[in-house]
């Protein structure tokens, strides 16, 4: 029986025609019923085309809607494949685990011993940055380092040689600063020690013994399958098809550029939540690899940009009132994409987005999906305080600054403002973003006037504290210290 169509127990449609299965807490799975509210979210927020994958009791069901290009209107199917941004790197993690487990890799080993040509800014850094710091996003390694080294099958390691020298963010093994050079260091690290190229890797040992059969990283083999096209716009407006399908360089394709439907995005949780096994039997992991993968390393700082609580070797986790889960988001031109895994209840959601208020789409859609099938009570969508505190602004207000972006922030007549400016590499991307800084706490801000920059909602400032007792600014979960 197909993934996508379910009876329920007895083997009969469920009520009124609706279709549905039962979980092993004998919960009703009313297929009918989320289709319906997919349907109704994603018109009502301007959302082109959605796929959305349930893992329920060991079985994926699979739903969609909308169209995959407004210019054609090619309606999205379950088979539809969507970029996936950012939740490749779950992906390139659990390959680097499964060369880990393998006796191939050894994550604590310093990188520039697997890379000799591997270096950063600071030398000390460069003789003790790890894998596991890597897949953490502890490494202090920067995000935003844009370099097109080309579409051939050495793209990632002139893209590692290209990052020499690029400043950190933060000292090595002591906080997180998100970081898509640390996993594209990761891709080459893979590339190494395998003797293929990531995309070849990967193929081989994750995508092939999990049947992902539509799953790819290339765009040449997305054309293979009915593609969904990004759409820009402004929010609360019909989106328009975005200039182009895809603006990555190949080398990004460890951090960002895994394209896949729904389903297979929920066939690759479930190998996790069944304890690094596939479908078939295969074992891709052993539990205690899938275990360790899942344990916090680090907390975040900032806990709204991606509702995270801390970050594991690879997974995003999260504390829902004591329920503990795991997963990521992931965004490229125009489509955006939510995974999140409840293991105490064997569930996994994934939703897959090509424009438009995906995110409003997402919190509205997984509150209460997550409700019904794993007692999870979702946190209310970030906001300024309604009683705001007053803010000491003397010790937040300078300059802080990463690879490629410069923030500065100052106070007057009692209100904060931060101007977000792109420079050096990055210094066409946008024009200088203008942020009113409203206040949630002393530390954290609900900024405003960043729209699809980061997201329709508030977007979140926070400044913390680095050990050595520099000041930092987190936007976007990256680090930037205090300069000036």
């Amino acid at each position: 029986m197909p993934d996508n169509v379910s009876w329920d127990e007895q083997g009969n449609w469920g009520a009124n025609g609706a279709w549905g299965t039962r979980d092993s807490a004998g919960r009703k799975l009313d297929l009918a019923h989320w289709q319906a509210r997919l349907d109704e979210l994603r018109a009502e927020h301007h959302v082109p085309g959605a796929s959305l994958a349930l893992l329920v009791d060991g079985t994926v069901h699979e739903l969609a809607s909308g169209v995959l290009h407004r210019g054609t209107g090619v309606e999205a199917t379950t088979d539809s494949v969507f970029q996936m941004g950012s939740i490749a790197k779950i992906y390139t993690a659990t390959l680097i685990m499964r060369l880990a487990e393998s006796g191939q890799l050894d994550l604590d080993t310093p990188v520039v011993d697997v890379l000799p040509g591997f270096s950063v800014a600071d030398p000390e850094a460069t003789r003790t940055i790890t894998t596991r710091q890597l897949l953490s996003h502890t490494s202090g390694l920067t995000c935003d380092f844009t370099h097109d080294s080309g579409r051939g099958d050495d793209c990632l390691a002139k893209y590692v040689e290209a990052a020499q020298g690029v400043a950190l963010d933060c000292p090595p093994g002591t906080v997180i600063s998100y970081s898509s050079v640390g996993y594209n260091v990761l891709g080459r690290i893979i590339e190494v020690v395998t003797g293929k190229v990531w995309d070849e890797a990967l193929k081989d040992l994750l995508l092939t013994p999990l049947g992902l059969t539509h799953t790819m990283t290339l765009p040449e083999e997305a054309l293979r399958f009915r593609a969904a096209m990004g759409h820009l716009g402004e929010p609360g407006e019909e989106p328009d098809p975005a200039p182009e399908w895809d603006l990555m360089p190949r080398s990004a394709g460890p951090y960002g550029r895994v394209i896949a439907t729904a389903g297979d995005l929920a066939r690759l949780a479930r190998m996790h939540l069944a304890g690094g096994v596939a479908e078939d039997g295969t074992r891709v992991l052993s539990e205690e690899t899938v275990a360790l993968m899942q344990r916090r390393v680090v907390d975040c700082p900032d806990k709204w940009t991606v509702s995270s609580d801390g970050w594991g070797l690879g997974w995003t986790l999260y504390d829902w009132n004591g329920v503990a889960g795991y997963g990521h988001d992931g965004a490229s031109i125009g489509q955006y994409g939510y995974l999140r895994v409840v293991p105490s209840a064997g569930v996994a959601v994934a939703l897959l987005t090509n424009g438009g208020g995906a995110r409003e789409v997402y919190t509205a859609l997984y509150r209460e999906l997550l409700a019904e099938l794993a007692d999870v009570t979702m946190p209310e969508p970030f906001a300024p305080s309604a009683t705001p505190p007053a803010v000491d602004w003397a010790p937040l207000v300078g300059t802080y600054k990463r690879e490629g972006v410069v923030i500065t922030v100052t106070e007057k007549d009692g209100a904060g403002h931060a101007l977000y400016e792109f420079v050096d590499g990055m210094k066409d991307l946008s024009k200088p973003l203008h942020i009113d800084l409203l206040p949630v706490t002393e530390s954290v801000f609900a900024g405003t006037g960043v729209g699809a920059a980061f997201s329709t909602d508030y977007t979140p400032v926070v400044f913390a504290t680095l050990p050595d007792g520099t000041r930092c600014c987190y936007i976007g979960m990256r680090c930037g210290p205090k300069v000036a």
